[in-house]
């Protein structure tokens, strides 16, 4: 029998090997002859900026170019996360307008003589993919008025930065790297419209990123709402650059921005805030809507579900439940484990939330944030309802994953009603979590029913469930200890369940991206002998 330890040992060596290679061969004068055939096309549809003002983060005050320092500023070391934002060109975007040309145009022209050749670090996939994109989209500052000689290295370089797109982003491995890439070199197309090799490689590669990344209902297979904005605003970006250009839309792409448009407008423009569900953080997506009412985009749905997430709502009440499947390994990498977890915003503000997600995959906060300890639902003997696998350093995906097996939505004027089951905790402990989450609207009152239902009674098992709470909620434990009162901004509710114990724990919260605060939760736990166990609980409002 094959050790796995060895097995993965094995895989490990022939990867580092392949990556050697690679290495040699893109540093190689081979790959760099390969990459520098370019036409000898003119620069020709100009994007405007201002397409891109729902992914750029425009500072109110702009800069002149003339405020950095520009001679030596390629050669400093620099902080890794500096290096990729002076590099990616964004920064121009900040640039005022009434900057030297010239000097804007000397830096460009530096950076190509100290980046002529493919460099591993300055030439990395995503950091050239947003230089391109920079430097097209700045065209006022970095190549009108310029003299020949300038123009002409300009474009050479551009056309040679967009061949090693091409010749990449097979090896991609992230999704949103991809869509960047792949917006690159169609801009690149548009741009130099003579070369019909960009445009039409760059929408065979946008083809398959919507064959592959998502699915019918117009939704990321990963499940993730960020990701669902980000391909959004991306593609509208590529429509918008092919209606400027005078160039005709692709039917698919307008087809694409429909079903993400719906989608979009379920997670978001119906309720107005950000449930806290894989991978999700806090956003700016108001400002997303004001570039959406610019250029005319509107969206309406009035589903119940989409892509495993059920939402109700009246204009006081939003409840929203995670009753999805988890989604595959190759789309798992920001999933977390919160199936039947749930959220309640009374009157704008979280009454019921999860703790948000932890990005950055070299912190230790990312793994934990995938546990279902800090989503609100239901945990088993302190194990998490989906198990993960370290594929390289600190880059989890599922390993053991969950089905929901039954589901129900009910959404009447005087009664809502929200229930699903999952076999997460099937192998391990042989029993299934079925939730039933039901709203009274005329009463404000909220019933709870986990059933824990098991096939036989080995050992008794421990349970807790654990309703977080955002940040700025303060809860206090009534004398009988019978209640938790909470306080929501001038707004009193009060959670009850009688038949076990219920406390109050502290713990963290992530809603706000690659950060954290203190934050509480409610937390019933107990044990069970039984094969059919309810824990009922109750929210209702004072």
């Amino acid at each position: 029998m094959i050790n796995k330890n060895s097995l993965s040992s094995t895989n490990q060596f022939f990867l580092d090997l392949k990556n050697s290679f690679k290495k040699i061969y893109q540093n190689s004068n081979f790959y760099n002859k390969k990459i520098s055939k370019v036409n000898n096309n003119k620069f020709e549809y100009k994007p405007s900026p201002y397409l891109l003002s729902s992914i750029i983060n425009y500072q109110k005050k702009k800069y002149k170019i003339e405020d950095f320092a520009l001679e030596s500023i390629w050669q400093n070391n620099i902080q890794s996360t500096d290096y990729e934002k002076l590099n990616n060109f964004f920064w121009f975007f900040s640039l005022d307008l009434k900057s030297s040309k010239k000097t804007t145009q000397s830096v460009i022209s530096n950076w190509i003589n100290n980046n002529y050749r493919y460099n591993q670090k300055s030439w990395e996939f995503d950091i050239t993919s947003k230089r391109i994109i920079s430097w097209l989209s700045n065209h006022q500052l970095t190549y009108e008025d310029s003299e020949k000689e300038y123009r002409i290295k300009f474009d050479h370089s551009i056309q040679k930065q967009t061949n090693h797109l091409l010749n990449e982003i097979k090896n991609s491995i992230k999704f949103e790297n991809k869509m960047i890439g792949c917006a690159a070199i169609i801009l690149t197309g548009l741009a130099y419209q003579n070369n019909e090799k960009y445009l039409s490689n760059g929408l065979n590669l946008l083809k398959k990123i919507i064959n592959s990344s998502i699915d019918n209902q117009g939704f990321p297979k990963s499940r993730s709402i960020k990701q669902l904005t980000f391909y959004l605003k991306y593609f509208i970006i590529i429509r918008e650059w092919f209606k400027e250009s005078q160039n005709t839309v692709p039917e698919y792409i307008d087809e694409t921005i429909y079903y993400l448009g719906l989608s979009y407008a379920f997670v978001w423009q119906n309720i107005n805030h950000d449930i806290l569900f894989n991978g999700n953080n806090i956003s700016n997506n108001n400002e997303f809507d004001q570039y959406l009412k610019r250029f005319g985009y509107k969206f309406k749905n009035e589903n119940k579900e989409i892509a495993g997430y059920a939402i109700l709502k009246n204009k006081k009440i939003v409840l929203a439940m995670d009753i999805g499947t988890n989604p595959s390994k190759n789309f798992s990498k920001d999933y977390q484990s919160g199936a039947l977890s749930f959220e309640i915003i009374s009157n704008g503000k979280k009454l019921i939330s999860n703790s948000g997600y932890f990005a950055n995959k070299n912190n230790k906060l990312n793994i934990l944030s995938k546990s279902t300890a800090l989503q609100s639902t239901l945990i088993i003997e302190d194990h998490s309802s989906c198990s993960f696998k370290e594929i390289k350093k600190s880059d989890y995906v599922i390993d053991k994953g969950l089905k929901i097996t039954k589901k129900n939505i009910i959404f009447e004027d005087n009664y809502w009603k929200i229930s699903a089951t999952h076999d997460g905790y099937s192998q391990k402990f042989n029993l299934i979590h079925e939730r039933e989450v039901e709203f009274y609207p005329e009463q404000m009152k909220f019933v709870g029913f986990d059933k824990i239902l098991r096939k036989n009674l080995n050992q008794n098992i421990k349970f807790d469930i654990r309703f977080h709470l955002d940040p700025n909620t303060k809860v206090m434990k009534t004398q009988d200890n019978k209640s938790i009162l909470i306080d929501l901004e001038e707004e009193g509710w009060k959670f009850n369940c009688d038949n076990f114990d219920i406390n109050i724990d502290n713990g963290l919260y992530l809603g706000n991206e690659n950060s954290y605060k203190e934050n509480q939760n409610i937390f019933i736990s107990g044990m069970t002998n039984k094969l059919d166990q309810t824990i009922k609980w109750e929210i209702t409002k004072l």
